[in-house]
């Protein structure tokens, strides 16, 4: 879209006799192709992320959910020691270097920081005005230097999860070619959905204007959360029924509330799910 635009201007400015992008339609994009990480993913993801340079801008996204063009407009007075939040106010535009509002007023949000989080930005902060995460000469990234960032960090990654390597070069890649920033932020959602978080309250974390966007992500199949969920209605069941019932976890079979033969046991404290 920033080529056509480009390709229009010179024309109107009759730089160019003729727009080679004319009538240029686009590929359409598989809606929903953003996945979450793997665990296995996750371990090598926070691994790596200790000692490359690129580490704190990963875990940002991972841990609060920022689209990268939000980290790249990030100030270190943005970052909020004092009430524990990051500010969100701005974005650098996609394919360029112009920082600009959020494109609906749910991106300006304020989202907590994490305690690990918070301890790794407490280590490095910076002069107020000064970008959280700069280029070399010390400017905002624009979304080409962002990627290239992502690069350098999956490259290590890649490695780190045992990629082959023949004279220097990667022969085998260990990494799946989908893996992308923004799996990482789709992870920070179904990390709130299996934290039982309420789904109103994810979809102001992550700033989308609309709940159905949230809704697309909270709805991913997740075997762990099914079986929390049915353990919780069994739960319910056996309060109602007047029975104490175990907790089940993920691939344990929860019950259905039956009544249960009635066993001498000593007192227990009782515990509230939360």
């Amino acid at each position: 879209m920033v080529l056509q635009e480009m390709f229009r201007q010179a024309r109107r400015s009759r730089i160019i006799v003729y727009d080679p992008a004319e009538g240029l339609q686009l590929p359409e994009s598989v809606k929903g192709s953003h996945r979450p990480i793997t665990d296995e993913e996750r371990k090598h993801i926070l691994a790596v992320a200790e000692t490359h340079p690129s580490g704190l801008w990963v875990l940002t996204i991972l841990y609060a959910g920022l689209r990268p063009g939000e980290t790249a407009a990030l100030l270190w007075k943005d970052i909020d020691f004092v009430h524990n939040e990051i500010h969100i106010h701005k974005a650098v535009e996609s394919g360029t270097k112009v920082v600009k509002a959020p494109k609906t007023p749910a991106g300006v949000r304020d989202v907590p920081m994490c305690r690990e989080l918070r301890e790794k930005f407490l280590r490095c902060s910076g002069e107020p005005y000064a970008p959280v995460f700069p280029t070399r000469q010390g400017n905002v990234r624009s979304s080409s230097s962002l990627w290239r960032l992502w690069q350098s960090f999956a490259n290590a990654l890649d490695l780190h999860m045992g990629a082959r390597v023949e004279d220097g070069e990667i022969v085998e890649h260990a990494i799946a070619k989908d893996l992308t920033p923004y799996c990482l932020r789709h992870t920070f959602c179904t990390d709130l959905q299996r934290a039982g978080v309420p789904i109103n309250v994810a979809k102001e974390l992550m700033g989308h204007a609309n709940i159905s966007v949230t809704a697309n992500i909270y709805t991913h199949r997740d075997q762990g959360v099914l079986h929390e969920n049915m353990a919780k209605l069994a739960a319910f069941r056996g309060e109602k029924n007047g029975n104490e019932l175990p907790k089940s976890g993920a691939g344990s079979v929860a019950s259905c509330g039956k009544k249960r033969e009635k066993k001498p046991k000593p007192p227990c404290k009782s515990t509230t799910e939360t």
